[in-house]
């Protein structure tokens, strides 16, 4: 399966630029994921790979073949590039049967009657539905329609597969079994996988890297361990996961070890980073919930960072607890498998448990719902 190569990608419609000049390489096998909120640039990179769109500017090459080359006014047409393809609506013909939809494709491209019964049953094979062929669309479920239209877009060998929000059709548990068993499909296969979504449990998941995309750029590409424990920028952790943020001023730093002063509440915390940054910076802490841990007020309690708060909510959802806290005029979210507190508490955390960032902005409206002033 071949590697699949962006150069310099940009997208106008009008006035409005939609990517701004976005490189990235797909490795040979991958499942490469494109991540991001509604309007970011994510379908329309798709897209442009598959086809469906001309970018205004820039490259992209399959293996050693070239799709799209503005410069020399090349753009293969979509028919030609041997990509599969699976929208959100699924797109079944609805008047055909399972094993007439896989038809389709295959007769495009001229196969022989022997051809495409084989391939029907091969395809139909890998996603479990070799029974259902004479079935109509409206006779499948949900999760057996989004089967079909995987099949179809590997009935042909396509050399890279390409995935519009192809679960967001299904219910949560559906959706959950889908990721999993498309996952295992994809390995199985071995064929280099490009995934649109805004979900960033399935990102997590299914990938084995993931591009997070804002306002048509590419702000961090890496793996789903990178790109939850180490986001490059604050946007990035408030998009993916949650994250408490505290903006505040630098105080000062030893060694890697920041001393920040919490603009709301007055309070000094440590933090980790390897930022250079001067005393008197503005910035921004970001921890996630699962990395504060409470006690009750009266604890002996040790740690870098100890700070006094009290218990505003409590949920319980299952495997664990999620707590608001009260802090200053923050509200802190908190994970925490002990259900049995109340009142005045104490959070605690260590400086790595911590991210930083230059400047004091709130990244984005998730961010902003967590630094709600308490009531």
């Amino acid at each position: 399966m071949p590697e699949v190569h962006v150069s310099r990608l940009s997208k106008q419609f009008g006035d409005v630029a939609v990517l701004n000049d976005i490189d990235f390489t797909i490795k040979e096998g991958e499942f490469f994921t494109l991540l991001g909120p509604s309007g970011c640039g994510k379908s329309t990179t798709l897209n442009c790979i598959a086809g469906l769109e001309a970018p205004s500017s820039g490259s992209i090459t399959v293996g050693n073949v070239p799709f799209v080359d503005t410069a020399r006014r090349l753009n293969v047409p979509t028919e030609e590039r041997n990509l599969g393809m699976v929208f959100q609506s699924y797109a079944l013909w609805p008047h055909m049967t399972v094993q007439q939809n896989l038809v389709m494709p295959l007769s495009i491209r001229k196969a022989s009657k022997e051809e495409k019964a084989t391939r029907i049953h091969d395809a139909l094979d890998k996603v479990g539905l070799a029974h259902l062929k004479d079935r109509y669309p409206h006779q499948l479920s949900g999760g057996q329609q989004q089967r079909v239209a995987l099949a179809r877009a590997l009935v042909y060998s396509p050399s890279v597969l390409l995935l519009d929000e192809p679960l967001s059709n299904l219910d949560a548990k559906l959706r959950e079994q889908a990721r999993a068993w498309l996952k295992r499909l994809q390995v199985d296969l071995g064929i280099t996988t490009i995934y649109v979504t805004h979900d960033q449990d399935e990102a997590l998941s299914l990938s084995d890297r993931i591009a997070v995309m804002f306002d048509g750029q590419m702000t961090q590409i890496g793996t789903p361990v990178e790109i939850y424990e180490s986001p490059a920028t604050a946007g990035v952790a408030a998009f993916v996961g949650s994250c408490n943020f505290f903006t505040g001023k630098l105080e000062g730093k030893n060694g890697r070890i920041a001393r920040v002063r919490l603009d709301n509440t007055g309070l000094v915390v440590k933090v980790g980073s390897e930022l250079a940054l001067t005393p008197g910076d503005a910035v921004t802490v970001a921890v996630r919930p699962e990395r504060l841990t409470i006690a009750p007020a009266t604890a002996d309690v040790t740690g870098e960072n100890v700070l006094d708060t009290s218990v505003l909510t409590r949920s319980y959802v299952g495997s664990r607890y999620e707590y608001g806290l009260r802090l200053g005029n923050n509200v802190v979210q908190v994970i925490s498998p002990n259900g049995g507190l109340d009142g005045d508490v104490r959070l605690v955390f260590e400086p790595d448990d911590a991210l930083l960032y230059a400047g004091a902005a709130i990244p984005s409206a998730e961010a902003q719902e967590l630094m709600t002033v308490a009531s």
